[in-house]
């Protein structure tokens, strides 16, 4: 069994968890979500602990089982503290607003890029050069930004476009005569 697989989650009162078959249901403050759970991963709920085993000795079922808990432990923290992404436009006249639920990028080109932001998330300017993107689903906040960053990912040599906050671009030395 994998070690990830091997800890517990534990089960506090701000978060409520329903097992019913394969479909384990997760409950907090900021919303619901649901995972199928994979018929090789055996799942156990007690009164205050959610196990994972995995239901054959294979090395599938064994990396499904760590996984799985992976997953779990995720949608936990996504119901109870939700999930936020962060990133920065560099470059002289590269600006985001939001409008209704369309974000609006100028970026660069001839025209604004415009990105309509999906129901469950929500996107944040608190500047021209700023988008905060957050949700309780961490795959899905960290798909968006992604999505977001690829119209205009960081270049090696100015180091313009859309990066993450914490991202570190290496700049390339120009070519010399």
């Amino acid at each position: 069994m994998s070690r990830i697989a091997k800890n517990p989650i534990p089960i506090q009162k701000n978060f409520k968890i329903c097992l019913n078959g394969q479909i384990l249901k997760v409950s907090g403050n900021k919303g619901n979500l649901e995972h199928i759970i994979h018929k090789n991963v055996e799942v156990n709920l007690t009164d205050d602990v959610l196990t994972f085993a995995p239901r054959t000795s294979s090395q599938t079922a064994k990396a499904l089982a760590g996984t799985t808990r992976s997953l779990v432990n995720n949608m936990v923290l996504g119901v109870t503290q939700g999930f936020e992404k962060k990133l920065l436009l560099v470059g002289i006249g590269y600006r985001v607003q939001i409008q209704g639920k369309i974000l609006n990028l100028t970026v660069g080109f001839s025209r604004p890029v415009n990105f309509n932001i999906p129901e469950n998330i929500t996107i944040n300017t608190p500047s021209q050069t700023e988008i905060i993107v957050k949700g309780i689903n961490k795959q899905q906040v960290g798909q968006i930004a992604a999505n977001i960053r690829a119209f205009r990912p960081p270049e090696p040599y100015k180091g313009k476009g859309i990066r993450y906050v914490d991202e570190v671009i290496v700049i390339k030395e120009a070519k010399k005569k």
